[in-house]
């Protein structure tokens, strides 16, 4: 597959179905395809909230888990959408980054009860797997992105290809910004 052209391009753009933190109109939008046990993930989670703290932008979680790395990815992407349904995605999207080596039932149940959910809806959606849909959904959105592992991150619809560190996605940030600038 070629690094170029098409592959290089968000094909699903944001929407109103999106886990979205920040103006979707925002001049810099940054779409991250994630998985909850993913070590890369929770170091870009990370970036991704020291640079909120300094830049505003629009930041887009898409689920993808790797399920057949991850065993748990599949079952901690529902219990954030779960939590969705209850109002609390970014809530538990935090503690499962956080806790990202403790995702068994117990302990989703044990984020879910620390969020104050309607445990009973949450331990249904749960077992029927509501959910499961809305994470596929994003899986396949994903995949006609070109995504093929996590982490993979979108600014302004472009493929960020570069190092994963604060100072170079920073920059390319402010590169963006300053391009958008000058062709508006």
């Amino acid at each position: 597959m070629s690094q170029t052209g098409d592959s290089d391009r968000l094909f699903i753009p944001i929407s109103d179905h999106d886990h979205t933190q920040g103006a979707m109109d925002a001049s810099i939008v940054l779409v991250a395809y994630g998985d909850y046990q993913c070590l890369s993930c929770r170091e870009v989670y990370r970036m991704i909230q020291e640079l909120q703290q300094q830049i505003q932008l629009c930041f887009v979680f898409r689920h993808f888990p790797r399920t057949q790395l991850h065993y748990q990815a599949q079952k901690a992407a529902e219990a954030a959408v779960a939590a969705a349904a209850q109002n609390q995605f970014w809530q538990m999207h935090n503690l499962l980054f956080e806790h990202q080596s403790a995702l068994s039932d117990g302990h989703l149940l044990e984020y879910a009860n620390e969020l104050q959910l309607d445990i009973d809806r949450f331990l249904r959606d749960m077992t029927a797997h509501v959910h499961a849909e809305r994470v596929a959904q994003d899986v396949q959105s994903g995949i006609k992105s070109s995504v093929s592992s996590t982490p993979a991150l979108f600014m302004n619809g472009d493929r960020y290809r570069d190092a994963w560190d604060i100072e170079r996605l920073l920059a390319a940030i402010t590169s963006r910004n300053l391009q958008n600038n000058c062709t508006n």
